[in-house]
This record gives structure tokens, C-alpha cells and sequence, in this order.
């Protein structure tokens, strides 16, 4: 029997004070996000957050092309952009035809941005491989 990936998201859940943690939710686990829109606002115990609601802002799929929340579907598309999501060049009267994401949760996407709105962030501390050289070796001259 071959056990197949249904859905994978990393899901990155950032309060109102700039903290943030971020979790990685597979198949059944992913599968309520499925089909949800940007803006739209869900209970937080789907991302493993006691109590709250969190509130979908954006994100992007695997090939890291963005989501925008006015272009409707699953789709991407090329659009013609000034401003936001998508689009870098801050030039006055400048627009670009860009490809974005529609703002539908779909089984591409790969990263999912939410904001916490009620309830508070679980206290963690996780240490990364990064953060386990700190004895200072790195560049001593002995």
C-alpha cells in the first residue's frame, strides 16, 4: 500500500504584537483549510491553538507565487498590478502584468499566513540547528 501526500500547508500564525509561530499540517490535519477563502475567519484549534480565531491574510504555493484575496479562485492568473501582493515596484503610475494565486485554499498551495485575533500565542521554545552553534568557533582567530 503506498501511503500518498494528500495535502500539506506550513502554516505561519502571527499575533498582533509581531510574534509568530509557524506549523506544519499534513492530510486530515490540513484538510478543514481545503476550499477556505483569504479574509475569512476560522477557529484556531485547526492550527493546534487552544482557543481563538485566526484570520486567513495570504500566502503562496509551492513555486512561491502569491495569493491575492481580489483575484476569485484557485487559479493563477496573469493580472495587471500597481500595488500589493505580488508586486515590488512602488513607482508612481507604474502597473505590471504579474502572476498571482487566486484566494482559494487549493491542495497547491504550500504556505498560508494567518493573524490570531482572539486567544493567545502557545509559549514555545524550539531551537533550530542554526541556533545550536553559538559557541562562537566560527571565524576565531586562535
Amino acid at each position: 500500500m503506498v501511503d500518498f501526500i494528500l495535502t500539506q500547508f506550513k502554516v505561519i500564525v502571527s499575533d498582533k504584537n509581531g510574534k509568530s509561530i509557524s506549523k506544519e499540517l499534513m492530510d486530515k490535519e490540513a484538510q478543514p483549510l481545503v476550499g477556505l477563502r483569504v479574509g475569512e475567519t476560522v477557529d484556531a484549534s485547526i492550527v493546534g491553538i487552544s482557543s481563538g480565531k485566526i484570520q486567513l491574510r495570504g500566502g503562496s504555493d509551492k513555486s512561491g507565487t502569491p495569493i491575492r484575496k481580489d483575484v476569485h479562485g484557485g487559479v493563477k492568473k496573469y493580472v495587471l498590478l500597481s500595488k500589493g501582493a505580488g508586486m515590488k515596484d512602488s513607482r508612481e503610475g507604474i502597473r505590471k502584468r504579474k502572476l498571482v494565486r487566486g484566494n482559494m485554499i487549493t491542495e497547491e498551495i504550500y504556505q498560508i499566513n494567518c493573524l490570531l485575533l482572539e486567544g493567545n500565542l502557545p509559549i514555545t521554545v524550539e531551537k533550530s540547528p542554526a541556533q545550536d552553534d553559538t559557541s562562537g568557533s566560527k571565524g576565531s582567530n586562535e
